[in-house]
């Protein structure tokens, strides 16, 4: 198999160096990530080459310290999610929103995508808040639970949801509603492009806003095709 015939979200997990190069091209390797490299290619309008050409030098360069999960349990796999990705998450939505309201009153009335950005930010904002509740209060306890039933032999423990790839099935179509919502701030602001008269709080504001993707799409990226897939796997296996 030839690499613009693999997923993306094949060579994302076999290459984790990978991942700064979708980024660095655009290429969405989270939500959409199940379409062929070639695919991917052809919808952003990038040259396959030049794409296979970065993923070759990435994958030659010396190694980054890069965590690897496959090995590890689905409990730390769970519990990095929360303090690193949720907690980001929890962190960065306030101090994006305060920056939000001060570029909308400084140039609002000029700018007028700003409004739009602010808006759809705090519906992204409000739907992430829920989805790592349910995560947290439901699916990641479930998981960590499955998992120490295999390892002590006691019955899988019970669950409101049937079978965990219910719940999951409702995470995978939360992630891709945030994915969209963050690709359509990128539209808007022009791939976080500030103007010439921006202000530091304008940079500041888009800064913020496409490390929070870079961040976010990471997040996916674990859950989607690292940690849920094992999980269905396991359930399967004790079912």
């Amino acid at each position: 198999m030839t690499p613009t015939t693999q997923t993306v979200r094949e060579i994302a997990l076999e290459q984790p160096s990978s991942i700064r190069v979708f980024e660095q091209f655009g290429i969405d390797y989270c939500c959409g990530g199940r379409k062929p490299l070639s695919e991917a290619c052809t919808a952003g309008n990038l040259e396959v080459d030049a794409v296979l050409a970065a993923l070759e030098a990435a994958a030659q360069a010396p190694a980054e310290n890069t965590e690897n999960w496959a090995g590890k349990s689905l409990g730390d796999l769970s519990s990095y999610i929360v303090a690193t990705h949720h907690a980001y998450v929890k962190r960065e939505l306030p101090r994006l929103a305060l920056l939000a309201e001060k570029v909308v009153n400084r140039h609002g009335s000029t700018k007028t995508e700003l409004p739009v950005i602010a808006a759809t930010l705090a519906q992204l904002d409000e739907e992430l808040t829920h989805h790592l509740a349910k995560e947290e209060a439901v699916l990641f306890p479930y998981i960590a639970g499955l998992e120490e039933s295999i390892v002590s032999g006691m019955p899988k423990p019970r669950s409101c949801f049937g079978t965990v790839a219910n719940p999951i099935a409702m995470m995978t179509q939360e992630h891709d509603a945030a994915g969209a919502l963050l690709a359509e701030i990128r539209n808007l602001s022009a791939n976080f492009a500030t103007p010439p008269d921006a202000c530091p709080t304008f940079h500041a504001f888009y800064d913020g806003l496409k490390e929070f993707e870079q961040d976010l799409h990471q997040h996916i990226h674990l859950e989607n095709n690292v940690l849920f897939p094992r999980v269905m796997d396991l359930e399967t296996s004790v079912a």
